[in-house]
């Protein structure tokens, strides 16, 4: 990576509207040259300490793992998958779990090293393979009484918790305190939406474990360990009969290495599970949608990471979504947002194979119009050239046959993957991205004329409204962000009844090689009318960012909620604040960062939060605080806030 040269630029926004600022003598600082990857470890936050090159577990891997784990054989997660694994998971799997028969020649040592090397963690004493158990509850169950509510993801897209759900007031709002927090053993990020229900919240981890912890004092009622990271939120079943243990709310998630889940609620006893897509960088990131019975299931990957090799064929992987009965698991129907196979239109400068059209990931949880019958989801780019028109689209999707409807794609020609960001890689398509996702979830919007909308926000920074019932006419839109790789418009918006919510990341230094000019930037809360389009306020957060800390950023990356009167949203500069609904006053701040002991005796502290927002349910507040990748700050931590009764 190049060396930063840096200049002071003082930061002034200047827009029309009300607008909150506090931005007078900040001066945030940017690189003269933009600043590209050398290497792929570099997306990890601190990996490129650790010196692979010479490591002993490098001729190990190549000559015992390597064959499997090139990307060229199915159901074999690919390297970039593996060195994402907790090490703990990795060496049991060599060691007692599924890949026990294969390393059966590898010595203790051997496969000790190999996880070192996989995974870039020194395993001195091998204290961090050891599963450190949280406490478990003694006394107390579920309340029964307290079901799961339809809100947030998994049910209802918006992020909207009324007052009925979120018990929690404006007024109260100044006085949240910390009520415990829980730290992730060995993790340093922490990215599963949590979901509260029956005074419980339920949350995946770093580690592949899910954990059921009482809302009141955070013992674990149970925990289950899946295969790999669950990066999901976990969606409880929703059903007219009361719960009981004999009919018993089912949990939904998955993992890394796309691997599907459903197991008791009550007990966390694995009812089924299947691999949702056999590409061996395949993933699943987007919590499901659960409707009647029926899961929708989104599929994206990680193939523009393996592209960063000039020798690898890139790419064959293709988005998707799946329709699940949640009683069994049976797939009753899969649709490809992309139709065809790719195929070989071309060579690299180097003769590598280019197969297209590829990539067009589903990395939003999937909206469900009732009233219509259909699906909404938004796609990510291209990973080869040439681009096709399903790349950076919201699709429309018949949820009773899979079929599609209609197709409003956003950004055309955009072909991207992770060789675009380091120097003169021959497996950069000639397009460059500009790798502008959907990666929000799309919003259905009830107009004040009776009307509805559906609402779309984009990694450019601008906001879609989109008219279902006229093939997803535009009917406005508004730019809102600078935009960058990253948002612009991450990961998800919020809507109050017409109350647009919608967060802006607009990070200035995105290591992809662009330059991002800071004055443009817009990093903060911004409200819209639904109605409209026009901007209601913006609170553009100002950089409280120490000099020290290179992975901190004052945008919002993560999906935001909202509740009557006030929005929540979690900053990549590790606060988790509170804005007004009216006019995007700052009612409240908390400092998630500083070392804390978790209720589990485990050490921990917050950093940057993005991939999943807060969770407001029965007067708390249930935030996750750390992700250690894509140049944010590491964190390990689950946090609980409430007003002193």
């Amino acid at each position: 990576m190049a060396i930063r040269a840096t200049f002071l630029v003082l930061l002034s926004f200047l827009i029309a509207g009300c607008e909150q600022t506090d931005t007078e003598g900040d001066l945030v600082i940017v690189p003269t040259e933009p600043e590209l990857l050398t290497s792929t470890d570099d997306m990890q936050t601190g990996a490129s300490d650790f010196d692979r090159s010479t490591h002993p577990g490098k001729g190990l891997y190549e000559e015992s793992c390597s064959g499997c784990h090139d990307g060229t054989v199915s159901r074999a997660p690919h390297f970039s998958w593996l060195e994402m694994m907790d090490a703990s998971v990795v060496y049991q799997a060599m060691n007692d779990g599924v890949m026990s028969v294969q390393a059966e020649a590898l010595t203790d040592e051997d496969k000790i090293l190999i996880t070192e090397y996989l995974t870039r963690t020194k395993l001195a004493g091998g204290a961090a393979l050891k599963v450190i158990e949280p406490p478990m509850c003694t006394d107390g169950d579920f309340d029964l009484s307290s079901p799961a509510q339809a809100v947030n993801w998994g049910h209802d897209t918006n992020r909207y918790s009324p007052s009925t759900v979120a018990g929690l007031t404006v007024s109260e709002i100044p006085h949240l305190e910390l009520k415990w927090a829980f730290a992730f053993p060995h993790a340093f990020r922490a990215r599963s939406q949590p979901t509260v229900a029956m005074g419980t919240v339920f949350v995946g981890s770093q580690e592949g474990r899910v954990y059921a912890l009482d809302l009141e004092t955070g013992c674990a009622r149970w925990t289950f360990s899946a295969a790999a990271e669950v990066r999901t939120g976990i969606v409880l079943s929703l059903s007219e009969a009361p719960i009981s243990k004999d009919n018993p709310p089912l949990a939904y998630f998955g993992d890394i290495i796309a691997r599907f889940y459903a197991v008791n609620a009550l007990t966390g006893e694995l009812v089924w599970s299947f691999k949702a897509d056999e590409h061996p960088s395949a993933t699943l990131t987007a919590t499901p949608a659960f409707h009647e019975g029926t899961l929708f299931v989104p599929v994206s990957s990680l193939e523009v990471i393996p592209a960063a090799d000039p020798e690898y064929e890139c790419c064959t992987f293709r988005g998707s979504v799946l329709a699940i009965d949640g009683t069994n698991g049976s797939v009753l129907w899969r649709h490809y947002t992309i139709e065809g196979e790719p195929s070989e239109v071309s060579r690299t400068s180097v003769g590598t194979r280019v197969l297209a059209p590829s990539g067009a990931p589903v990395w939003s949880s999937p909206t469900v119009d009732r009233k219509r019958g259909l699906i909404y989801v938004g796609t990510g780019e291209n990973y080869s050239s040439p681009p096709d028109g399903n790349s950076d689209a919201v699709l429309a999707i018949d949820m009773a046959t899979g079929a599609r409807v209609w197709t409003r794609q956003s950004t055309s020609g955009d072909a991207w993957n992770v060789a675009c960001m380091m120097a003169n890689n021959p497996n950069c398509p000639p397009e460059d991205g500009p790798d502008f996702d959907h990666g929000s979830s799309i919003l259905i919007v009830e107009l004040d004329r009776d009307k509805d909308i559906l609402l779309a926000g984009h990694k450019n920074g601008t906001v879609y409204a989109l008219d279902p019932d006229n093939k997803a006419e535009v009917r406005w839109t508004t730019d809102v962000g600078r935009g960058s790789i990253q948002g612009g418009i991450h990961f998800g918006m919020s809507a109050a009844d017409t109350q647009l919510y919608v967060p802006i990341n607009d990070m200035n230094n995105t290591r992809n090689g662009d330059y991002l000019d800071p004055e443009q930037a817009r990093p903060g809360i911004h409200s819209i009318d639904a109605n409209t389009g026009k901007l209601l306020w913006s609170n553009v957060q100002s950089n409280v960012c120490y000099d020290e800390d290179e992975f901190c950023d004052p945008g919002i990356s993560s999906p935001v909620t909202s509740i009557p009167g006030a929005v929540f949203a979690g900053h990549l500069d590790g606060f988790v604040r509170a804005y007004a609904s009216e006019n995007g006053e700052l009612l409240w701040q908390f400092d998630t960062r500083p070392e804390r002991v978790g209720v589990n005796g485990v050490t921990g502290y917050g950093g940057s939060m993005s991939g999943a927002g807060p969770a407001i349910v029965d007067g708390h507040v249930v935030i996750n605080s750390g992700y250690g990748l894509y140049n944010h700050e590491p964190g390990n931590l689950l946090m609980v806030f409430a007003a002193p009764q």
